[in-house]
């Protein structure tokens, strides 16, 4: 019998075969998790990818202590910079990815295949709109710029704005051509670049006609110390950049337990740092390669949430108000087409739920011998310092003008009337709304009433600052917290190009002013 016959080599040669073939198959398995995210390996880790790129405010998913800490709940985190936001919302549609760190405007831009998961910062201070005051001696203001504007206008010339596309420097940018009646970005040429350093130099180059650029630090700081104005930061508007986290439809389904691991050991992170703030000024230094001062400085301009904060947030309908309200921004700009009919299904909470409950355990201990600790880890009051809560007229009316906000709608009154209708008061709400995204601590507003040229001066002087006053009592009744001035100017100050008696000229500017 031949051994090709013989049962028993049969028997070996099968078995042989089984095990070639399964042995096989094991390497194909394990060289494959290896290349698709999101996949546990047969050890018990889970290899995750996350995109970003070098903010600052980003620094802690990249520090080796953050990644040890990871490893030892069994997560193996890769973080690779991706600048074009675009491409990172593809390759997380791609299962190229897990998660990515964004802002808030860039997640409602690109609309990726997955959820707001954890809320990282809000910028206060390290994003800014500076004015070239040194090429454009009188340019201190929005209203300043308008007035720029014009003149060069004048002399066929058109002034330019310079700012990086895809970052939180255009969205400012935005948030200036929506609410601001003198700056509109269709009055520029816009310099799109790649980074702020490179909108930084073109500010300081007398050969180009750059009036405006959008920084963020330490950029800002420079352009304050070489003598050039900040007109607005996002100090002064502190809700406006919100950075997040974003996990895949994919890992949110396979692996839930992984992302609430994750944000754990991320918002443990910054608890310790809250608790030492010298140890995220020393990472940040290290991280971008920074001076000690140019790390504090940083430091100063970034808000970062707690995990309490975080799910409150989530929870008591801030972000989705926050979410509407950064919708409303690029519809009016022109970068959607509508706003989000249900934001609560952009995010959820579920992941950060044992993280802040982590943290409350932690404000619990500490909340009778450090009341002051345990306010910071509960996102009260952590970063803008407390100023008087009124300020004189007389500081109001000299305070530096940022600009005049857009009145959406009229705020008019019947011929020698100063009572509001319904209508009227529609627009009044829709104002305080849009005063309320301003720092009540660097912002303040004067309320400028105007007549046209119909009775006499003194009977419209009265009546002006009688409307004036109406419409900061009214705006005081929605729950600002802001140093109002009423003013009245009867029809000393009419507008350009059209007859002082028209009815036009009755109106009412809404200025903001800073008053720091």
């Amino acid at each position: 019998m031949s051994k090709r016959d013989n049962p028993l080599v049969l028997t070996l040669a099968l078995l042989i075969t089984i095990g070639v073939i399964g042995g096989s198959l094991w390497l194909l398995l394990r060289r494959t998790s290896k290349l698709i995210t999101g996949v546990p390996e047969q050890s018990g880790t889970s290899k995750l990818t996350l995109l970003g790129d070098t903010f600052s405010g980003y620094s802690t998913f990249r520090s080796n202590e953050f990644q040890k800490a990871l490893k030892e709940v069994g997560i193996n985190l890769t973080y690779q910079d991706e600048f074009d936001q675009q491409k990172r919302t593809q390759l997380l549609n791609q299962r190229k990815a897990d998660l990515f760190v964004t802002t808030l405007d860039q997640f409602l831009k690109h609309k990726p295949q997955g959820k707001i998961v954890g809320l990282i910062d809000r910028t206060v201070g390290a994003d800014a709109v500076v004015l070239n005051t040194k090429k454009y001696p009188n340019l201190n203001s929005l209203l300043d710029l308008s007035q720029l504007i014009k003149q060069q206008r004048k002399q066929g010339k058109k002034l330019s704005i310079a700012f990086a596309g895809d970052t939180p420097s255009e969205y400012l940018a935005l948030v200036l051509s929506t609410k601001f009646e003198a700056f509109n970005l269709s009055d520029f040429e816009i310099k799109e670049v790649a980074d702020a350093s490179e909108a930084w130099q073109m500010l300081q180059d007398n050969q180009k006609n750059v009036a405006v650029a959008v920084l963020w630090e330490p950029f800002v700081t420079q352009a304050q110390q070489n003598g050039y104005t900040v007109v607005l930061s996002s100090k002064d508007a502190p809700k406006v950049i919100v950075d997040v986290i974003v996990a895949s439809e994919p890992l949110i389904k396979s692996q839930p337990s992984k992302i609430s691991e994750l944000l754990e050991s991320y918002y443990r992170r910054i608890d310790a740092n809250v608790r030492q703030p010298s140890q995220l000024q020393r990472q940040i230094a290290e991280d971008g390669k920074l001076s000690d001062d140019e790390a504090a400085s940083v430091l100063r301009g970034i808000d970062f949430f707690t995990a309490v904060e975080a799910k409150d947030w989530m929870t008591d309908g801030t972000l989705e108000k926050r979410i509407a309200s950064t919708a409303a921004v690029l519809v009016l700009a022109g970068e959607m087409n509508e706003r989000p009919q249900t934001p609560n299904q952009l995010f959820t909470s579920q992941f950060v739920n044992q993280a802040a409950s982590n943290t409350q355990t932690l404000i619990d201990i500490i909340r009778a011998d450090n009341p002051e600790l345990a306010d910071k880890l509960q996102g009260k009051g952590s970063t803008i310092g407390i100023l008087p809560s009124s300020i004189g007229t007389s500081q109001i009316k000299t305070a530096p003008d940022i600009g005049n906000l857009q009145v959406r709608g009229e705020v008019k009154f019947g011929l020698g009337s100063a009572q509001l209708t319904a209508v009227k008061r529609d627009s009044l709400n829709n104002l305080a709304q849009e005063i309320g995204e301003f720092n009540e601590q660097t912002v303040a507003v004067r309320v400028i009433g105007h007549t046209s040229k119909t009775g006499s001066a003194d009977v419209n002087q009265k009546l002006s600052e009688q409307r004036a006053q109406v419409v900061v009592n009214y705006l005081r009744t929605q729950g600002l917290k802001h140093n109002f001035l009423a003013e009245g100017k009867g029809f000393y100050l009419p507008l350009s190009g059209i007859p002082s008696e028209d009815p036009r000229q009755q109106r009412t500017e809404i200025r903001l002013v800073r008053i720091n």
